[in-house]
């Protein structure tokens, strides 16, 4: 039942996220559209609560457990981040916004990789922390050897996410040759 209604969240994210930008930027309707923005969180809510429910119901604390606590985590430091994002590029695709920025090259895109390594680490402090949250709750009544493995997983996912923040940071992304070139053009242009 879990995996379900992780499923069923992940879908539910996407499709409120779908119908919050379409009743934003298609029907006009902005703030009908941010309220259904905000009602992203409440999914993660009820998989919070029915994950705790089935472990108080005395369900034997698995993988899906993990899974839901990583999921959690991942929502709580990227939910915002990734709204935002596609809220920019369906204000440029639909409603004749401006291009949104990339990512840069070079020590702006060294820069924007450690500000995603610190979402991470938010994403890993939250999952850690509702993991072990369960695993006092359980205590010594069930078997926690996948909890603290999703754990050691979370912390593993830090570790390699820095490890994707150095090499940026010591090898940087060099802009394609006509990318220097736009801006001039567009200076001139004007």
């Amino acid at each position: 039942m879990i995996v379900a209604l992780i499923i069923a969240c992940e879908v539910g994210f996407w499709v409120l996220l779908a119908l919050g930008l379409a009743l934003r930027y298609l029907a006009k309707m902005p703030r009908v559209g941010a309220a259904v923005l905000l009602c992203e969180p409440l999914m993660e809510l009820v998989l919070l609560v029915v994950t705790t429910l089935d472990l108080k119901n005395g369900a034997e604390p698995d993988w899906k457990h993990g899974l839901a606590a990583l999921y959690i985590g991942y929502t709580v430091a990227y939910g915002h981040y990734t709204i935002k994002w596609l809220d920019g590029h369906a204000a440029h695709r639909l409603a004749g916004g401006p291009k949104p920025a990339g990512a840069g090259y070079g020590k702006a895109r060294a820069v924007h990789e450690w500000k995603l390594w610190i979402r991470t680490v938010i994403a890993a402090a939250v999952a850690l922390g509702l993991l072990q949250t369960a695993i006092w709750y359980v205590g010594d009544a069930g078997d926690v050897s996948s909890l603290k493995a999703w754990q050691f997983g979370a912390l593993r996912a830090v570790g390699i996410h820095a490890l994707v923040a150095v090499a940026y940071t010591v090898w940087p992304k060099k802009a394609p040759a006509g990318a220097e070139e736009r801006p001039a053009l567009a200076k001139t242009e004007r």
